[in-house]
């Protein structure tokens, strides 16, 4: 079956006739007397297209598409009438129909018109799932852990989501801040508009100012045409700003003006552009220390610090690595196609009292790449780079010289970026001229 049609119509010949014709095509079609009639079957029956004629016994097709709409919102609508009457035709469509047609007169524009309807109500369904995909991937359900820093952090982020208020980020890099700008965008009413993220640390201070703010024609040479910053991109939605302590003092002082004034001056323009804009920072940077050594101003500080929340780092979340460990290893090998049924106490242990100095980013790398070298299903600690592995790792015994086991290494993942040299040397963390070195060491093709 194609998909399911409600067929409203009073006149019992045109209900035959267009219930053949259109079953013929596949559609699994039901029928409806009158407009209670059709009410009556709505309440346990969600069709995806909605054929009704416009004057009916108890009613008008026309304003009963507003109604259906309602309880309805999916379902598309087209409208049957005897009477080709244009002003009922345009209130049809104002109020949510997908198309309004002339019986007898129109009668071979029905089926092409039904395969139509059921194209939007497809990409309908699908986007409704991608929106459900992207609420569920960057709302706080997706954020890993349980321990008590952490909870704190999303307890503070859920409270403060729902408002309008600046939020400074803190915490060390690699700790998930992003993360968390995300679920606080996404639970908020602002969820529908642009999440724009920049890295303060990028750019130069004219770049950076010309990202944010954008430039008018003619403003500096090659600016040949406006150009709109991210300011306005993210008008009515989220502007995170990423490594905010790396941003330069005057650059500041422009960034504060919006704060305070909601508007801005383009690059080389004379006139402000006025935007809605939530803005949430962060930093691993110790602002106050910034602001006494000259390099932070005190009024920016405290208009970003209205709402502070802290990240714990990797290292002071006890049994969250080996959440997130597990989570990642099941992330990589659906990614590669590769099944993992889980990973060996040992490898736990070494995870749990190493220091995590790049955070849950160097966490997710070292998963990533365990994943790739484990041959059977359970990863242990041979999958464990040399500079984690304990000196009775089978990786790193006495069995094999370092030469072989880079060479065995080094095959490993050409074998598992099927010979893609430029990302197994990002894998392996080397220069790609590095590798092409070794490989002509070791006689790897």
């Amino acid at each position: 079956m194609l998909a399911s049609v409600l067929l409203i119509d009073d006149e019992e010949p045109i209900r035959k006739l267009l219930s053949r014709l259109i079953g013929l095509e596949g559609f699994d079609i039901r029928q409806a007397v009158s407009l209670t009639d059709a009410r009556k079957q709505l309440k346990t029956f969600d069709p995806e297209i909605i054929l009704c004629d416009v004057r009916l016994p108890d009613g008008s097709g026309v304003d009963f598409v507003q109604e259906a709409k309602a309880n309805h919102p999916h379902t598309e609508i087209i409208l049957l009438t005897a009477y080709g009457n244009l002003p009922d035709g345009i209130t049809a469509i104002k109020n949510g129909a997908f198309d309004y047609i002339v019986k007898g007169d129109d009668n071979n524009r029905i089926i092409p018109l039904l395969h139509r309807a059921v194209e939007k109500n497809a990409l309908s369904v699908r986007v409704r799932q991608l929106e459900k995909q992207i609420g569920k991937k960057y709302s706080f359900d997706g954020i890993i852990g349980k321990s008590a820093g952490l909870l704190q952090a999303v307890d503070l982020a859920k409270k403060v989501a729902s408002t309008d208020t600046t939020v400074l980020l803190l915490g060390e890099t690699g700790t998930g801040k992003e993360v968390f700008a995300q679920a606080i965008h996404y639970t908020s009413h602002r969820s529908k508009r642009n999440f724009v993220a920049v890295n303060c640390a990028a750019f130069s201070k004219e770049l950076l100012e010309n990202e944010l703010f954008g430039h008018k024609a003619g403003s500096y040479t090659g600016a040949t045409k406006d150009q709109k910053g991210l300011f306005e991109e993210a008008d009515k939605g989220t502007l995170f700003l990423d490594e905010i302590g790396e941003m330069q003092p005057d650059l500041q002082s422009k960034l504060l003006r919006v704060l305070e004034t909601g508007e801005f001056l383009r690059i080389g323009d004379t006139r402000p552009v006025s935007v809605d804009v939530r803005i949430i920072a962060a930093t691993h940077r110790n602002l106050k220390e910034e602001i006494d050594a000259g390099r932070f101003r005190a009024d920016l500080f405290y208009r970003l610090s209205v709402f502070q929340i802290q990240i714990p780092a990797l290292h002071d979340r006890g049994d969250d690595i080996r959440l997130l460990a597990d989570f990642f290893a099941q992330q990589s090998a659906l990614k590669i196609g590769k099944k993992i049924s889980g990973i060996d106490e040992a490898f736990y242990k070494i995870l749990q009292t190493y220091p995590w100095k790049g955070n849950i980013r160097e966490l997710k790398n070292i998963m990533e790449r365990a994943v790739i070298l484990t041959s059977d299903e359970k990863i242990t600690i041979s999958a464990l780079p040399a500079d984690m592995s304990p000196s009775e790792s089978p990786s790193i015994s006495n069995s094999y010289d370092l030469q072989s086991a880079e060479k065995s290494h080094i095959s490993l993942v050409l074998e598992h970026t099927k010979g893609n040299k430029t990302e197994a040397a990002r894998l392996l963390n080397i220069g790609l001229t590095t590798l092409y070195r070794k490989m002509e060491e070791y006689k790897l093709k």
